[in-house]
């Protein structure tokens, strides 16, 4: 029951957040008291994430308790970066994402028969790394997509209110490279311990995973030289952005989606 009643706390401080940085994107606000108010709700989650992830030192790996950690980690690193980035707007989408998956999570606490499976030391560096690349670049997404609406909007000349409160399309691009810079960084180091201390990285049931990861590495990488190399921006920055994160998607959670949900198989 606690856990409950924690739990819905956090959603109910997360919907409201993102309300409030809804009415203050149209009424070109900035209060940080929300983002303190998001805050709680984010430390509420954390709360749940590390009672229902860890338990004896051990790693719950079930698709809703995986979904609700990085939509937690998501949150976590919006608030970090919006200390001295305008990237605040975008709790208006991860927030009540972060709900849904907690809501998930909550209603769902036996979706699979899973057993917490415990890891060694550099083990823990890989999944780590693994899960704040996904989180990175699904931020990076979310912010691709933003701009891609927005590019649009100043293309018909016509832009919504809600757009002309955004951060110039400049700042915008430089902060998505930002993001993905630092996203390849955490990818990179994933990838790289998962070839030294993962047995066989190319065992059938990681396969997959690994060839659809190393496929979103090189794309992202790319993004990066040739943002560095020929001064990529708009339409291109945004269509490999979002190649390369649904790579990610299917990587984490594609057969995880089908094989626990659909088929039931652990």
């Amino acid at each position: 029951m606690p856990s409950l009643i924690i739990g819905f706390t956090a959603i109910g401080i997360y919907l409201v957040s993102s309300a409030l940085l809804f009415s203050d994107t149209l009424h070109n606000r900035s209060r940080k008291g929300v983002l303190i108010f998001a805050g709680i709700a984010t430390l509420l989650h954390c709360a749940l994430i590390s009672q229902k992830t860890l338990h004896d030192q051990a790693f719950n790996f079930s698709f809703f308790n995986i979904a609700s950690l990085v939509a937690c980690l998501v949150s976590i690193l919006l608030l970090c970066a919006a200390l001295n980035k305008p990237v605040d707007k975008l709790g208006i989408a991860i927030f009540p994402i972060a709900a849904a998956m907690l809501g998930l999570d909550l209603f769902f606490p036996e979706s699979t028969n899973l057993i917490a499976q415990h890891f060694s030391g550099p083990m823990y560096i890989h999944i780590l790394t693994s899960i704040i690349a996904f989180s990175l670049l699904n931020i990076a997404a979310l912010q691709a997509i933003l701009l891609l609406i927005q590019e649009q909007q100043l293309r018909n000349h016509a832009p919504k209110r809600l757009f002309l409160r955004l951060p110039p399309l400049q700042t915008m691009e430089i902060l998505l490279f930002q993001m993905i810079g630092t996203g390849v960084v955490f990818l990179s180091i994933s990838l790289g311990s998962g070839f030294i201390f993962i047995e066989n990285l190319f065992a059938q049931h990681l396969a997959h995973k690994t060839l659809l990861s190393i496929l979103a590495w090189i794309i992202f990488s790319g993004l990066v030289y040739g943002r560095i190399r020929y001064g990529w921006r708009g339409k291109t920055a945004i269509k490999w952005t979002l190649i390369g994160f649904g790579l990610l998607l299917l990587a984490y959670f594609g057969s995880k989606l089908v094989l626990e949900l659909i088929l039931h198989k652990t």
